[in-house]
């Protein structure tokens, strides 16, 4: 059975929350997904070595970094208090930099940047970590632009993330670029976390937000929606999902809501849209189609109407997606 290598770089002093946030919203995708290509996480450090995570917790290497060979689909790199000496280590910064050449994508969690950085990975690209390390990040690599508000940032197929939960949503990241969004809002869901967290690039999501207060109908509809963007969500086709007339579905939507059924979908797409805008590189007219948008040009009118600027605009300004994404 074919399946996505995930390897997942620790070593002495790594955190265990970078990893573990990894791992598990990428099993979990996994399960909940029935994925025919599965990913498959796996823990590598310097010799095979145990990592240790902090006091009483000693997390077991599945692999040597030295010995672990291509092609990956995607290369972590984790962060902890012992990131220093990891970037200090020129087997650790050899080996990065060699399995990041036969990796589809590159990442980083907190500190783990700083390895990146060693690698050269960073040089002339975007990135973030966490706050308390960004300035001496950008102080020793001035040829980096640190930015430490985003929660995460990509830059082509290298990614970076904040400060350790950040892990998770970077991981909700791939999983909704390489699998769709309601997966990953599936996982998030069991995750009992947001699919996007508040924060400049990363806002809350609709999708995990809470729903309509007080009323099922009203919250079966909204979950059939946010699952259904790009099918037919009108409101005759709502109401017969909710098993109401057009007319009382309006009436309960303005009462719990505050707009008509119509309205809300105009908004949910242009939601939807607007997120995958800042954290994925999927052209436009991929956009507008899993957000129900009839051609990258209805999305335009939409987007403009909500937005006050085209979602080619949106995604320079926010710069969550890769800076050679085509943009119509």
């Amino acid at each position: 059975m074919d399946v996505r290598p995930v390897a997942i770089v620790g070593y002495d002093d790594a955190e265990l929350l970078d990893i573990a946030c990894v791992t598990t919203t990428l099993g979990m995708a996994n399960v909940i997904g029935d994925l025919r290509t599965p990913y498959r996480p796996m823990v590598i450090s310097p010799g095979r070595l145990p990592v240790t995570c902090g006091p009483g917790l000693v997390l077991q290497s599945g692999q040597a970094l030295e010995r672990l060979t291509g092609p990956l689909d995607t290369l972590i790199v984790s962060g902890g208090l012992g990131h220093a000496r990891a970037a200090a280590n020129p087997l650790v910064v050899a080996h990065v930099q060699r399995l990041a050449r036969v990796s589809r994508r590159v990442a980083s969690v907190c500190t783990g940047a700083s390895i990146l950085a060693a690698a050269g990975l960073l040089d002339n690209k975007r990135a973030t970590t966490h706050w308390r390390f960004a300035d001496a990040l950008a102080a020793r690599y001035p040829d980096i632009e640190v930015d430490p508000d985003p929660i995460y940032i990509r830059d082509g197929n290298i990614s970076t993330a904040a400060g350790v939960t950040s892990a998770l949503d970077l991981a909700l990241a791939f999983v909704e670029e390489d699998h769709g969004v309601e997966l990953a809002r599936l996982v998030a869901r069991d995750l009992v976390t947001y699919l996007q967290r508040p924060g400049n690039q990363a806002q809350m999501s609709m999708f995990t937000a809470a729903p309509p207060p007080d009323h099922d109908v009203v919250r079966r509809t909204v979950d059939h929606l946010n699952a259904n963007l790009g099918g037919d969500v009108g409101t005759a086709a709502l109401a017969r999902v909710a098993g109401v007339s057009p007319r009382h579905l309006t009436r309960l939507f303005l009462a719990h809501v505050g707009q008509t059924p119509g309205r809300f979908v105009r908004h949910a797409r242009t939601a939807a849209a607007a997120h995958l805008l800042v954290t994925t590189s999927l052209p436009l007219p991929s956009v507008a189609a899993r957000c129900g948008f009839g051609s990258a040009e209805t999305l335009r009118v939409a987007f403009v109407r909500r937005y006050g600027i085209p979602p080619s605009r949106y995604r320079d300004v926010h710069g969550g997606a890769e800076r050679s994404t085509p943009h119509s």
